[in-house]
């Protein structure tokens, strides 16, 4: 027994992937110079997922990836199975790292008698036994309040305004929200592009028809300026393509699109192939299959951010400091 009392317990990293992007994991795990852990996942006849870690897991300080992709639901109830497979068989500290939050739009009440899918989604990773959540570019900041614990919310303006800044970064800019709503962030990007001047696009919105806006006119002056018009998804495509031909009538030079997730619902690939952008610059925080690539897109990598958050997270080191462009 004085033997085993003298052990020093040593922490333990493992990182679990998800079948929904097992790419975006491995390229993690190849950053942070692990392996991502074996894992048996499979459906049922009628639907039912079944996870198994072909592995102990003891002790461990546990890293859960999985992006809310297409299947969504069948996404988030795989993530939610690993998690509790996870505390089931004792693991020290569980850290769910959901590049995409699903359901993040759904972050209040627009309608009587409406859910807020949200909160929801946060209730469901603590319920299933997660410590702390790990996400990237939410909807609206403040669904962090919804978890209770740590959420640590990684930035991507860095990485897409390193981009901006090495192709367009001699032109005159002007960064442009694609609604009053997302007017802060468009104000952070004009700061890490120097200053850049701001617009934004005002458009009107039926509550009643999801995924469906009209843009109607220009606030700001983008006369001859590339214009970056910066939003965080980009779904069907109409909105951001709308507001990229309401900037060129209004006299813009040219239109780059950035954004963080590329859902590409439906229509969008053929919208966005066919605007008037230039280039569409997302991150690959969600797969994107091949025949959902075009020659406008540029896919700009996720992993290095979350390798970095996660090893972070395990070292208990500053998080925030990784928010800096």
């Amino acid at each position: 027994m004085s033997s085993l009392s003298k052990r020093t317990p040593t922490r333990n990293m493992l990182l679990f992937s998800g079948r929904a992007h097992p790419t975006l994991a491995q390229e993690v795990a190849d950053l942070l110079q692990i392996e991502v852990v074996p894992t048996t996942a499979y459906d049922f006849a009628n639907g039912e997922i079944y996870v198994r870690f072909d592995e102990s897991v003891r002790g461990c300080d546990a890293f859960v990836l999985q992006s809310h992709a297409a299947p969504i639901n069948e996404a988030i109830m795989e993530q939610l199975i690993m998690v509790d497979a996870l505390k089931r068989a004792s693991a020290k500290r569980i850290t769910v790292i959901l590049p995409f939050y699903g359901y993040a739009r759904q972050d209040k009440k627009h309608l009587g008698r409406e859910p807020i899918s949200a909160r929801l989604m946060a209730d469901l990773f603590l319920t299933a036994g997660a410590d702390r959540l790990m996400t990237v570019d939410l909807h609206t900041a403040q669904i962090q309040g919804f978890f209770d614990g740590p959420v640590d919310h990684l930035l991507a303006m860095p990485i897409l305004t390193r981009h901006v800044k090495k192709h367009y970064g001699k032109k005159d800019l002007a960064v442009v929200s694609p609604d009053a709503g997302r007017i802060k962030v468009a104000e952070q990007w004009a700061a890490a592009l120097g200053g850049a001047p701001l617009a934004f696009i005002h458009k009107t919105r039926d509550p009643r028809r999801p995924n469906e806006s009209k843009a109607n006119r220009v606030v700001g002056d983008v006369e001859g300026r590339v214009c970056i018009l910066v939003d965080d998804l980009i779904d069907t495509g109409g909105t951001i393509v709308q507001a990229a031909e309401a900037l060129m009538a209004d006299g813009a030079e040219d239109v780059v699109i950035a954004a963080t997730h590329a859902v590409f619902s439906g229509p969008a690939v053929d919208r966005l192939k066919n605007s008037t952008a230039c280039e569409v610059i997302v991150t690959n925080t969600l797969p994107i299959a091949d025949d959902k690539r075009f020659d406008k897109l540029t896919v700009l990598s996720i992993a290095p951010l979350l390798a970095q958050a996660t090893a972070a997270v395990f070292e208990e080191g500053s998080v925030t400091s990784l928010f800096k462009s």
